[in-house]
């Protein structure tokens, strides 16, 4: 094709790889941290209803007025200080549009979560870095330093982090926000599956939106609620920011299928969350497994997935070999040899297990004795 005949992508989009984990037809497929159970009978069941009595011809509630009151009866705040868009991540590029764009940046972990930056530039915004310490913690020291040194127009930060596992101490929370002048974002994505005995409501950052003026919390349907599918996401955060976000999003965002999934899940909350603990469970009976494994180092994790190292090349490549999709991120600033593992069910874990055990014997027996 000749150069006139394509107009060219924006010259800073040129060498962007669009954001993406392989989808590919395995046995076992662990590398998007979804749920590996459907949504319970009487949530499609109902959803099915909904979506038969809706008028299609029609355009969707471009407020999504009755899902944004019932996620703040949820939380205990008016539905003003709701928003709602096609999954967390469009909520996220709202956000950096709003308040991002040419000669504004945003303050990201590193390791993060991969499209914290790709949303960011898509948003004309500039990003820098604060490395986690050496554990992949954040502390209040750490985080107020940067804040000072680096003076964000906004503050993104993954609460539990993705791909680390670790969560956010409010402390640091605190630290962020009261450090500069930014819109603090925590992305709560994973924060249901935090730790049982200490429940989510200890590690969310909600508790302190009535505190903290520039604070947004973000969650998602797709985890725990088990909607991966049908893309919903919300945030929690001050009438103004609200207001803001209805100035950069697209006319009729969200369409009204989701809209009605969303409510049948609110309605249905105990059914549609009743399998979070016992991801949680298998969460930790995986990490002490693999914590026994020679060879492997494992983090612990708050959310529904586990980061662990080896020294063993091309691992991810031999567990594709036998059936089982990871994630690879040991190409990853500070992730070199590491692999990210999703929770799935008892036995997809197993297969996942002795995969791993296989691969690294493989391993060992080429590098000889």
């Amino acid at each position: 094709m000749a150069d006139l005949d394509r107009v060219p992508v924006r010259a800073d989009l040129a060498d962007v790889v669009p954001y993406g984990a392989p989808q590919l037809d395995v046995a076992v497929r662990l590398n998007t941290n979804e749920t590996p159970w459907p949504p319970p009978p009487a949530f499609s069941e109902q959803v099915g209803k909904r979506v038969a009595a809706l008028e299609l011809h029609r355009y969707p509630d471009r407020r999504a007025t009755a899902l944004r009151t019932a996620l703040g009866e949820r939380f205990g705040l008016p539905p003003e200080r709701v928003w709602a868009a096609n999954g967390s991540n469009e909520v996220l590029g709202q956000l950096f549009q709003a308040y991002g764009g040419p000669g504004r940046r945003v303050l990201l972990t590193r390791p993060g979560y991969s499209a914290h930056p790709l949303l960011a530039r898509v948003a004309l915004t500039d990003t820098v870095e604060v490395d986690l310490d050496d554990d992949f913690a954040l502390s209040a020291q750490t985080a107020a330093a940067a804040v000072r040194r680096l003076d964000p127009d906004i503050v993104c930060v993954a609460n539990p982090n993705n791909p680390t596992g670790a969560t956010v101490g409010l402390d640091v929370v605190r630290a962020l926000h009261d450090a500069g002048r930014a819109l603090v974002v925590l992305d709560e994505a994973y924060v249901e599956f935090a730790d049982p005995l200490r429940g989510a409501d200890a590690v969310t950052a909600t508790r302190l939106l009535d505190e903290l003026p520039r604070l947004v919390v973000c969650r998602t349907f797709s985890k725990a609620w088990r909607m991966a599918g049908l893309r919903l996401g919300y945030l929690l955060a001050h009438r103004w920011v609200v207001d803001d976000l209805r100035k950069v999003r697209l006319p009729y965002h969200l369409d009204a299928l989701t809209q009605e999934a969303g409510l049948t899940a609110l309605e249905l909350a105990d059914e549609v969350t009743a399998h979070v603990a016992e991801v949680a469970a298998e969460r930790d009976r995986l990490y002490a497994a693999l914590h026994e494994v020679p060879g492997v180092h494992v983090w612990p994790s708050a959310g529904n997935f586990l980061l662990f190292r080896t020294d063993v090349p091309a691992l991810f490549e031999r567990l594709l070999e036998r059936g089982v999709l990871v994630r690879d991120f040991s190409d990853k600033p500070r992730l070199a040899g590491c692999l990210r593992v999703t929770v799935g069910t008892r036995a997809e874990d197993d297969v996942f297990l002795a995969a791993l055990t296989g691969a690294l014997a493989e391993a060992a027996s080429e590098s000889g004795p």
